[in-house]
């Protein structure tokens, strides 16, 4: 006679133990982290039923692994042994948009791009707009602290976070911050959650700020003859003071596997491309025209600047299909280290010394605009001897970032995939404060146990 887990007889309408379905949910998108075998799963449709599940992992010390979309590329989301997955995806409402205010209310599950075309429809704007964003959720935004291609300008995800209803690793439920656009009361717990890869508790409700609706972008374009060239022209460009919505990178190799999607029309010998928008109104051309000035002094061969806002349309498309473009490839680790502007140039430069000393290809794309680039380590996930050059490959990105004065992470998270490099980035007195903060609120370590750090 076969049991049902206990959490199917006290959530009989949201938890499931079949096998079969557990199995569709035991991991998120990161390459070689591992994924256990978990003995429930719980698609939650209420802060109750999140409370009820919580309540009872606490009383029997089983872990939770909570989840969104699965999207994510650190395998914060991967199931444990024995563990409970709490997947979020059910719980998606949009709960309110204040126009008046500039703010809205939504649940953990809804869908990114959804939430941006619903505050569109009401004049308003929502600008963190992750690659994913048509399929990652709100609630892994905000867990991962998600970035995307508006950050130079407006911030990443947590900057436009200003309350979240939490529950607690006992099933306590708690409310921080506020929907006011000012508030400094007490510590900011609104800031602890944002980007805890649900280590600390569970959101199931965010409060975010909203932004009037964007002026029309300009676009253009930029052609140089290397990496390294590219890159130097972001950090003239930023540091003359100018701030474009958009400042995006792509490599030769990347160019490639975008053009095999669609017909870019891009020179068959360009070595680095930079893409700039404005969304500054009746100042946007001369942003661009900065920026083509900075580019052509980088020693860019080519500057064009789209005037039909279709061709800006494209260019930004060609720039979101860099991940499905890399699936032709083959098998790819995707890094999300980010630099200081003024060293980028160094950090492409050093990936073709690492490709050349592993025996590796390695892809560059991203948002060079806040300097955080994802480095891709394409290889045969059939191959023994190309997984472990991949690997060592991805670590050594890893090290040189680190090298370069910045940090192992960007926008993906720290999950599974770089948690024993957090310690390399923290010091002794940063990981001991961790810890405490961890132990404080999930004294059991029930929740997402062994992620971020061990």
């Amino acid at each position: 006679m076969v049991i049902a887990h206990p959490l199917v007889r006290l959530l009989p309408e949201a938890a499931v133990d079949d096998p079969d379905v557990l199995a569709a949910y035991r991991h998120d998108r990161a390459s070689f982290c591992p994924s256990g075998e978990p003995a429930v799963l719980v698609r939650a449709r209420s802060t109750e039923e999140v409370s009820v599940a919580l309540r009872w992992a606490h009383e029997h010390e089983v872990p939770v692994v909570p989840q969104g979309a699965r999207t994510g590329l650190s395998g914060a989301a991967n199931a444990l042994d024995g563990c409970v997955l709490l997947c979020l995806e059910k719980m998606d409402e949009i709960v309110e948009i204040d126009v008046p205010e500039q703010l809205a209310v939504v649940r953990p599950g809804v869908l990114n791009g959804r939430l941006a075309a619903a505050v569109a429809e009401r004049g308003l704007y929502y600008p963190p707009d992750p690659g994913s964003m048509e399929i990652s959720t709100i609630g892994g935004n905000v867990a991962t602290n998600a970035g995307g291609m508006c950050c130079v300008k407006y911030g990443v995800t947590g900057d436009f976070v200003r309350g979240l209803q939490v529950v607690l690793a006992d099933g306590r439920v708690m409310r921080t911050g506020r929907r006011t656009a000012k508030g400094v009361a007490g510590y900011d717990l609104t800031s602890l959650f944002a980007g805890s890869e649900g280590t600390l508790g569970v959101i199931t409700e965010i409060t975010l700020a909203l932004r009037p609706a964007a002026r029309r972008p300009l676009t253009a374009v930029a052609f140089f003859p290397s990496p390294a060239d590219a890159c130097r022209a972001v950090a003239v460009y930023l540091g003359d003071g100018h701030r474009p919505s958009v400042l995006e990178f792509m490599d030769a190799e990347t160019v490639r596997a975008v053009s095999a999607l669609v017909d870019l029309g891009f020179p068959p010998d360009v070595g680095g491309v930079l893409i700039a928008q404005s969304d500054a109104g009746a100042a946007a051309a001369d942003e661009l025209a900065a920026f083509e000035r900075a580019a052509l002094d980088c020693k860019a061969d080519e500057v064009v600047v789209a005037d039909d806002p279709a061709e800006g349309e494209l260019l930004m498309q060609a720039r979101r299909l860099v991940g499905p473009a890399h699936e032709a490839l083959g098998t790819s680790l995707v890094d999300d280290v980010c630099v200081p502007r003024g060293r980028l140039a160094e950090l492409v430069d050093g990936l073709d010394g690492i490709a050349a000393e592993h025996g590796v290809r390695i892809t560059c794309a991203g948002h060079a605009g806040d300097g955080n680039m994802h480095p891709s380590v394409i290889f045969d996930d059939t191959d023994p001897r190309e997984v472990a050059a991949a690997q060592a490959a991805f670590a050594a990105v890893m090290d040189l970032g680190l090298r370069l004065g910045g940090t192992i992470t960007g926008e993906h998270g720290v999950g599974v995939l770089k948690r024993d490099w957090l310690a390399r980035e923290l010091d002794d007195a940063a990981l001991w404060t961790h810890r405490q903060l961890k132990a404080s609120l999930d004294p059991r370590g029930i929740l997402n146990p062994g992620r971020v750090f061990a």
